[in-house]
């Protein structure tokens, strides 16, 4: 499994972050005017939300795991969550908590 979460930080990184370069170079680097993409319509807007509950739940279950078992590594899954998105951020910190202890 570990070798999968990998695979899935490395894909849930590199997929969404090719439509935000793209939308970047076409618009202009202002992460502004993509938040105002993002709310473009309703249907924009849930995904948006939707996607912010996540990342908050996440951060929230990351940050009390890391601190009961001291897996420190594991918030590094929280500025990837928040800078890449839930598609990174997640499985990045299920390959970073999977990690065999000695």
């Amino acid at each position: 499994m570990r070798l999968i979460w990998l695979v899935l930080a490395i894909w849930g990184t590199i997929h969404p972050m090719s439509y935000f370069l793209q939308w970047f170079n076409e618009n202009g680097y202002n992460l502004m005017a993509m938040v105002d993409a993002w709310h473009a319509n309703a249907a924009t807007s849930g995904l948006v939300w939707d996607l912010t509950v996540a990342a908050v739940t996440l951060t929230i279950w990351v940050i009390v795991e890391c601190v009961q078992k001291r897996l420190w590594l594991g918030l590094l899954a929280i500025p990837a969550t928040f800078g890449i998105g839930v598609s990174c951020g997640l499985p990045l910190y299920l390959y970073l908590r999977s990690r065999p202890t000695a």
